[in-house]
C-alpha cells in the first residue's frame, strides 16, 4: 500500500478519527485486559450517576478511566510489537514488556486512589 497524502486538512482528520475508532473497537473486542478495564469504566460511570457525583468528581473519574485505558492500550501495542519482532522468549523483550506493564500498574493505582476518594465517603 502506497502512502497518499490527504489533499485537505478536514479529510485527513476524518481518516485519523476513523483509524482511531477502529483501533479502539479492535482493543475492546479482542484484548481481555481492555475488556475488563472497559467494563469497569462502564460500571464506574453507572456508579457516578447512581451516587450523583459532583462535576469535579466526574472530571477526575473520567481522567482516571481515560488514563488507564490509554496506558493499557499502549501496553498492548508494546507487547504486540515485541512479540512480532521477537516471537520467542527473550530476556530483553521480557524486560521491555514488564516495564510497559509497570506503567499500567501505576495508572491503575492512581485510578484506584481516585475511586476510593470519590466513593468511600458515599458509603460512610
Amino acid at each position: 500500500m502506497e502512502f497518499q497524502k490527504d489533499s485537505t486538512f478536514f479529510a485527513g482528520r476524518l481518516k485519523s478519527i476513523n483509524f482511531a475508532f477502529k483501533g479502539a473497537v479492535k482493543l475492546i473486542t479482542t484484548e481481555h485486559s481492555i475488556m475488563v478495564q472497559f467494563l469497569l469504566a462502564i460500571l464506574l460511570t453507572i456508579a457516578g450517576f447512581y451516587f450523583n457525583i459532583t462535576a469535579t468528581e466526574w472530571m477526575f473519574q473520567t481522567l482516571a478511566i481515560g488514563l488507564v485505558l490509554g496506558v493499557e492500550s499502549l501496553n498492548t501495542a508494546v507487547e504486540k510489537m515485541a512479540d512480532f519482532i521477537h516471537p520467542n522468549y527473550h530476556e530483553r523483550i521480557g524486560f521491555i514488556k514488564d516495564i510497559a506493564a509497570g506503567a499500567v500498574f501505576f495508572a491503575a493505582m492512581a485510578a484506584i486512589a481516585i475511586g476510593l476518594i470519590i466513593y468511600v465517603p458515599k458509603f460512610l
